[in-house]
């Protein structure tokens, strides 16, 4: 029986509804009530589902305030992200937006937005300025993020790469700087 209705079961099965999304204004008073420590996590398109768990659990982790995703050309919140999370997705809130004038909205709030780009322009992200209320900006695995996405960002920052490999994939390269920003904000505020 169990099988009939799905693959990885555990013998545990349930059937629930469509994720609720949150509401931009959510995440922005919540990123408000935390001030300088404010995180928030932008996924611009991304269309694998592990990938978008992967970052959702990362944020989870390191506190963010809230994460949003375009209405549009990216994977929602499915039982293949909430699994991917392992769960985290449902400790979040995660908001589906126009993310350009969602971006132009959290600036209204002093958070500034870093694009994570491998661009001649970006900054290292090892020596940016990170330690303020910020939105990190996850481009679409292979295409990076989009021209009005990149250009509504206050500043680019890459993961600076030492091996032959020339870039990471976009759940490793988001983890990274979300636990580089989180570092920061908190060795900022503990100074």
């Amino acid at each position: 029986m169990l099988d009939a209705a799905g693959d990885h079961h555990q013998g545990v099965v349930a059937e629930v509804g469509p994720y609720l999304y949150s509401e931009l204004h959510l995440i922005r008073e919540a990123a408000e009530a935390v001030g300088k420590q404010a995180l928030i996590l932008i996924l611009d398109q991304l269309q694998d589902p592990q990938n978008m768990g992967t970052l959702i659990r990362t944020a989870e982790a390191v506190g963010v305030a809230g994460i949003l995703i375009p209405k549009k050309g990216a994977a929602g919140i499915t039982p293949a992200v909430v699994s991917a999370s392992s769960g985290a997705s449902e400790h979040l809130n995660i908001a589906r937006v126009n993310l350009a004038r969602a971006m132009t909205e959290l600036k209204k709030s002093n958070v500034w937005i870093a694009g994570l780009e491998n661009h001649a322009d970006a900054r290292d992200i090892y020596t940016a300025e990170l330690d303020t209320p910020l939105a990190i900006v996850i481009g679409a695995e292979g295409h990076g993020l989009r021209r009005l996405v990149r250009e509504t960002c206050d500043y680019l920052v890459r993961i600076p790469m030492q091996g032959s490999v020339g870039s990471l994939n976009a759940a490793v390269a988001g983890s990274i700087a979300l636990y580089e920003a989180r570092r920061l904000q908190y060795r900022s505020s503990s100074s």
